[in-house]
Order: structure tokens, then C-alpha cells, then sequence
């Protein structure tokens, strides 16, 4: 009988495969965030920001969806199937995006790029759940958020300086098509099962609060993860505020930037590092949350982010926006891998996958709430007072955290 062992030190070899994979997720996103917003007014004449955010609403509502479905579907096929086919329907992203003749065709890559990225990170950030336990929780997520945020942050700069050398097609988009492939081939050849690891969790699981047991059905733990629990339906709410903001940065920060004469390098430069600051700290907030508690981090991230976002409001030059994207990436870092480890607290490993598709579900419909929503207030009153809409909404969610979430669900021996 082969003995499951749990923790990061046992499993290390899998789980930085596991890092490096994610990092391979996060570029195949990040081909997009510099030279998509531009490609939509230069090259398809889209001036109304709801029509060119149509792309980001369509990623948005496929990857939610498919993020719920993704935690079923690896509590009953496994892990690793589920990456596999998450990869594999990523394959004609990129030339759907090189030979699109029309807009439609962009938004159709956006809706197969969603259903890809909802299959494969949801999987790996299962994946790291598995292998940790429950001590290391913070640190797991903290490193897997950080690779898929630097890899969209080191693509989103790169894919700006080729597309200012050679153009906005095909080269940005040749470099999302090498990582598929080479996640695709990392994935199967390499890349291990790890649901018998939740398994073996489960044997010995205690439920951190009543209602959370091992024998509840689907429909019970999409109640208690978006409404009934406390800290669960926090989270939920809190990871799409934040999915909201990141949708509206992802559209609208560009087409700004471009309108005060920025040119597309510099662009590039602010579209990589608000992801890069992000990405490199949740290396530092994940595990600090395994020692100072979820609460804080997740009220205080949301309040950060708010702030960032009020200067981008009223900033009118390159300094301004990227002392704003720096802020914008440290709240967003504090919050994001913070939000996953708390869910991974409270759900019972025996459904914890479905918990965590559910609350990315709610998370990533912030993609699509975020397009809509800004977009139809940049096209009534301007970019700067959409961004500062979202900003009221981001501050009024971390003061919903602080005063519903409870002080702390994490364990540490």
C-alpha cells in the first residue's frame, strides 16, 4: 500500500512542476492584456468602450462557468485529466486571434481562452491544495498565484515591445501559442494525479465550523460558499470586487494611457507592473497569512487596491499611473491568494474543489461584471469616473469583509 504523505517538503519536486505550469497558464492570459484594447480601436474601429470590452465580458462569463464546473469534474474524473483538457482546448487561441478578420471572431478566442484558463488554473490551484495539507496553505497559494501573475506580467511587457517593433499581429500572439504547447507537453509527460491526496487529508479532517462536513451535496456547498457562511460568502464577494477592478484595468487602463499619448512600450510597462507586483508579492502575503490570519490581509487589500484605483482616476501622467499600478498590484496581492487559502480553511477537503470552482465562479464573474459596468459608464461619462466608481465599490467590499468575515479560519500547529 503507498503511504500518502502531505506537505510542501514531501511533495516539492511535483509541486514546483505544478509552479511552472501555472506560470505557463498566466502567459497564455497575459498575450492579451497589452495589445488586445489597442487592437480593438486601431484595428477593428471599435471607439465605444462597451463594444470593446465585449471580449473581456465573453472571457469573463466562459471562465466563471467553466470554474464551476472544473471543481466537479476533478472530484470525479481527477486532476490531471481536467488539466490536460484545459490545455488542449487552449491550442487554437492564438490563431484565432493572428487571423480574425472580425470582432466576433476576437471575443469567440476570448470565450474558448476562458473555458481553458477556468480548467487549468482552477486545477492547479487544487492541485497545490492537495499536495500541501492544510499548514501550508498561504505559502501553496501565495506561490501559485505568483506564477500565474508573473507570467501574465513578463508576456503582457513582452508581447508590448514586440508588437511596437513588428506589429500587433502575429508576433504577441506566437509567444501565447509556445506556451500551450509547452504546458500541454509538461502536463502530460510530467505533471502527476493528486486527488488521493485530498483523500487522505479528508481521513483525518475536524470541520472548522458546523455545517461543514464531508457528506454535504452540491447544492449545499454552492449555498454555504456563496451566501450562509460567513467567511465563504466574504470571500466570494470579495474575489469578484477584485476581478471587477482587474476586468476594468485590463480594458480600459490601455485605451487610457494611449488617449494621453503614451506610446505602446510605455503602455506595456504599466500593463506589466501592476501583474508583476502582484505576482511577486503573493510570495510574501501567502504565507504571512498563514501566521497573521486572512481577515486582515483581505479588508486591508481591498482598502489599498481602492486607493490605487482613485489615483488612476485622477492621474494624468506615465508617474502618477505607475506609482498607481504598483499600489493597485500590492492590494491586489494581499488579497488574492489570501482569499483561496481562507476558502481552503473552512471547505472540507472532501468537496473543497467544488467550494473553490464555486468561489472562482463568483471571482471571475467579476471579469464580466467589470467590462459591462465600466464600460457603460466610460461611454457616458468618461474613463476617469468609471475607474472611480469601481473604486467606491472596491472600498465598500473590504469594509463588508472586515465587519462579516470572521477574525481567522487558519490553523497552524
Amino acid at each position: 500500500m503507498t503511504v500518502i504523505a502531505l506537505g510542501l517538503r514531501q511533495n516539492l519536486a511535483q509541486f514546483l512542476l505544478l509552479v511552472a505550469v501555472n506560470a505557463l497558464v498566466g502567459g497564455t492570459l497575459g498575450q492579451e492584456r497589452t495589445v488586445l484594447p489597442i487592437l480593438a480601436k486601431e484595428v477593428f474601429g471599435l471607439d465605444l468602450y462597451t463594444s470593446a470590452l465585449t471580449y473581456i465580458l465573453a472571457f469573463g462569463v466562459a471562465k466563471a462557468a467553466t470554474n464551476y464546473f472544473a471543481g466537479t469534474l476533478s472530484d470525479r474524473f481527477g486532476r490531471k485529466p481536467v488539466l490536460v483538457a484545459g490545455w488542449l482546448v487552449a491550442l487554437p487561441v492564438p490563431f484565432l486571434l493572428i487571423f480574425a478578420d472580425s470582432w466576433s471572431l476576437i471575443v469567440a478566442a476570448n470565450v474558448v481562452l476562458g473555458i481553458s484558463q477556468g480548467l487549468t488554473w482552477s486545477t492547479t490551484v487544487m492541485m497545490k491544495m492537495d499536495l500541501v495539507g492544510p499548514e501550508r496553505r498561504g505559502l501553496a497559494m501565495g506561490l501559485n498565484e505568483a506564477a500565474g501573475y508573473l507570467g501574465v506580467a513578463g508576456t503582457a511587457l513582452a508581447t508590448g515591445f514586440i508588437a511596437s517593433t513588428y506589429g500587433l499581429r502575429p508576433g504577441p500572439f506566437l509567444l501565447g501559442a509556445a506556451f500551450i504547447a509547452i504546458g500541454l507537453g509538461l502536463t502530460v509527460l510530467c505533471v502527476r494525479e493528486t486527488h488521493h491526496h485530498a483523500k487522505s487529508e479528508a481521513a483525518s479532517h475536524i470541520p472548522v465550523h458546523a455545517g461543514t462536513h464531508g457528506t454535504l451535496s452540491t447544492r449545499q456547498i454552492f449555498t454555504l460558499t456563496s451566501f450562509r457562511d460567513k467567511s465563504l460568502s466574504s470571500v466570494s464577494q470579495a474575489g469578484m470586487v477584485n476581478n471587477l477592478n482587474d476586468g476594468l484595468a485590463w480594458g480600459l487602463f490601455p485605451v487610457l494611457f494611449a488617449a494621453a499619448g503614451l506610446g505602446l512600450e510605455r503602455i506595456g510597462i504599466l500593463a506589466a507592473v501592476y501583474p508583476a507586483v502582484w505576482g511577486a508579492g503573493q510570495m510574501v502575503t501567502g504565507p504571512l497569512s498563514d501566521r497573521i490570519g486572512r481577515k486582515p490581509l483581505i479588508a486591508g487589500g481591498m482598502l489599498v487596491q481602492a486607493a490605487a484605483l482613485a489615483m488612476v482616476a485622477v492621474g494624468h501622467d506615465f508617474g502618477t499611473w505607475l506609482a498607481a499600478a504598483i499600489l493597485l498590484g500590492a492590494g491586489t496581492a494581499m488579497v488574492y491568494p489570501t482569499l483561496l487559502a481562507a476558502i481552503g480553511d473552512v471547505a472540507h477537503p472532501l468537496w473543497r474543489a467544488r467550494s473553490v470552482g464555486i468561489y472562482r465562479l463568483w471571482r471571475d464573474a467579476g471579469f464580466a461584471v467589470g467590462a459591462l459596468l465600466s464600460g457603460i459608464l466610460a461611454d457616458a461619462y468618461g474613463i476617469p469616473a468609471a475607474v472611480g466608481a469601481v473604486a467606491a465599490i472596491t472600498a465598500a467590499s473590504g469594509i463588508l469583509v472586515a465587519v462579516r468575515m470572521r477574525r481567522s479560519d487558519h490553523r497552524r500547529d
